[in-house]
């Protein structure tokens, strides 16, 4: 399935890059400029930056999830800061590889950007991708959101210490849920098991809903997905979480939960949401992107609509948001390779 993806997405890319060179259709027609004024409709000014007309955003995944909403709510108040617009596009397929294609093969004027996903520091490993962070132009990271190790609440797992404790007693016993094969939670759990020194079974499902209501029924033993996505099962006690894979205790929980460092193990992992564009853009306008979005990120209107969702913002500039894509794609390459994904 991953060749196949593979395959489509490196034929999808060419097609891009033709279409583009014979016609520059689907690129803006102008490029943002350092002239640091706004003049005429539909234009505006950022950073001494002239905005010119609309932006596109481009989500490489369907409308209606959280990624698409993430960026609906955050680019609401893109005219305040730019004076233009950004207006999202879904541009779906190849688990994200159609959209990020069309970034690529985009101008980089600052009229095209995306939301870029965690994905991109460990498809390319996996043979699924072809590209990765360093292909894009990364402008400032927008959301965060750490892994997390549940159980059930009728568990006799009370603690990190007795799920490697039981691990380590019964190789190859312990049953950890995820939502996909290669994809982030099981990773999180190659994660755990690695630095626990523990051998593990993982049981991929469509996702945490399935996951959860397998661990439920004891059909497994703990999963581990993103802390946002465990809340609900936590706060109605169906769920116990052991800990967390963040840097600080998370407050989103009904009880104190410790996190992996907490627990002995110095881990962390998270999904992040980031905004780019494609490679070669003017680090002006990448400075005055970041800017604007930095203001976006703050206002009260997405910081409401990130919290009744669960999420968490992580603003981050552009260079802090460098160093976090290149510190996951380092980690996440080690346990690719320790899962036997590495293509």
């Amino acid at each position: 399935m991953k060749k196949f993806l593979s395959l489509a997405m490196a034929l999808v890319l060419a097609l891009s890059l033709v279409a583009c060179g014979n016609s520059g259709g689907g690129s803006a027609s102008g490029s943002a400029s350092g002239s640091g004024s706004a003049s005429g409709s539909g234009s505006g000014e950022a950073g001494g930056v002239t905005f010119d007309h609309d932006i596109t955003m481009i989500v490489p995944w369907s409308a209606g999830g959280g990624t698409d909403t993430v960026a609906r709510k955050l680019v609401e108040n893109a005219e305040k800061y730019l004076g233009v617009k950004i207006n999202v596009e879904n541009v779906t397929g190849g688990s994200g590889a159609v959209g990020l294609a069309q970034l690529l093969s985009a101008e980089p004027d600052g009229y095209t950007l995306a939301l870029l996903p965690v994905e991109l520091s460990f498809l390319k490993e996996q043979g699924v991708y072809t590209f990765d962070f360093s292909d894009f132009t990364q402008i400032c990271n927008i959301n965060s959101d750490p892994a997390a190790l549940a159980v059930s609440a009728s568990s006799d797992f009370q603690s990190v210490a007795d799920v490697v404790e039981y691990a380590k007693a019964n190789p190859g016993a312990l049953k950890i849920g995820h939502s996909g094969t290669g994809f982030l939670w099981h990773l999180a759990g190659g994660l755990f098991a690695d630095a626990a020194g523990i051998e593990v079974t993982y049981v991929p499902y469509d996702g945490s809903s399935t996951g959860n209501a397998a661990l439920m029924g004891g059909d497994i033993d703990a999963v581990t997905f993103s802390g946002a996505e465990e809340t609900a099962l936590e706060a109605s006690g169906d769920i116990r979480v052991l800990a967390t894979f963040s840097d600080e205790p998370m407050t989103i929980f009904s009880t104190d939960v410790p996190t992996m460092k907490d627990e002995g193990y110095d881990i962390t992992l998270s999904t992040f949401r980031g905004i780019g564009g494609p490679a070669g853009m003017d680090p002006e306008v990448v400075a005055a992107l970041d800017e604007a979005f930095g203001k976006m990120s703050e206002e009260p209107s997405f910081i409401e609509a990130m919290d009744n969702m669960g999420l968490g913002i992580k603003y981050l500039p552009t260079e802090e948001y460098k160093q976090l894509c290149d510190e996951t794609a380092a980690s996440m390459k080690s346990v690719c390779e320790l899962l036997g994904l590495s293509q």
